[in-house]
C-alpha cells in the first residue's frame, strides 16, 4: 500500500508538471498609447514635439523628416515547445502636415495587416549544378607546369 501511494503521488506530480509545461506564455513587444492618451492629442493643434511629450517617443518614424510617427505593439503566444505565434498586433499612425501639425490619427490591428514576403537575394556563384568532385577533377589539366617552377 505504501508503494502504490508513492506511485500515485509521483504520477500526480508528473501530471502537474506536464500541465504547467503546456500552459500558454504571452510576451509583449513594443508600445501603443491607450485611447485615453490619444484623446488628448488634438488634430490640427498638436505638433510633433507635443505628441512626443504627451504619449512618448514613437517606435518608428517615417522615412523622411516629415513622415509620421508609428507606435507598434505585438503580442506573441508560446505553448510548450512550439513556435511562438503572433496573436495580436496594434499600430497607431500619427500623420503630420508640412508644418509639423497633426493631420490624422489611425489605429490598425492584426486583421488589417498583410504578410509581406521579403525577396531573398543570393549572389550567383556561376557553378550550374557542378559537384565539388567534378570541379576538382575539371581543374587537373588547367595549370601550367612552368608556373609551378617560378
Amino acid at each position: 500500500m505504501d508503494r502504490s501511494m508513492k506511485l500515485l503521488k509521483a504520477s500526480a506530480l508528473f501530471l502537474c508538471l506536464l500541465a504547467a509545461a503546456c500552459t500558454a506564455q504571452y510576451r509583449n513587444h513594443g508600445y501603443v498609447p491607450s485611447e485615453d492618451d490619444l484623446a488628448e492629442i488634438i488634430v490640427g493643434v498638436d505638433t510633433r514635439d507635443s505628441v512626443a511629450e504627451s504619449i512618448g517617443t514613437p517606435t518608428a518614424g517615417g522615412v523622411l523628416n516629415e513622415g509620421g510617427y508609428y507606435y507598434v505593439r505585438s503580442q506573441f503566444k508560446t505553448v510548450g515547445p512550439f513556435r511562438p505565434e503572433e496573436v495580436d498586433r496594434q499600430l497607431v499612425a500619427v500623420s503630420f502636415d508640412q508644418n509639423g501639425v497633426v493631420s490624422n490619427i489611425e489605429r490598425f490591428g492584426l486583421e488589417d495587416g498583410r504578410v509581406v514576403r521579403l525577396s531573398r537575394r543570393v549572389t550567383d556563384n556561376g557553378l550550374n549544378n557542378i559537384s565539388f568532385l567534378r570541379q576538382l577533377l575539371g581543374n587537373l589539366g588547367n595549370f601550367d607546369a612552368g608556373s609551378l617552377l617560378n
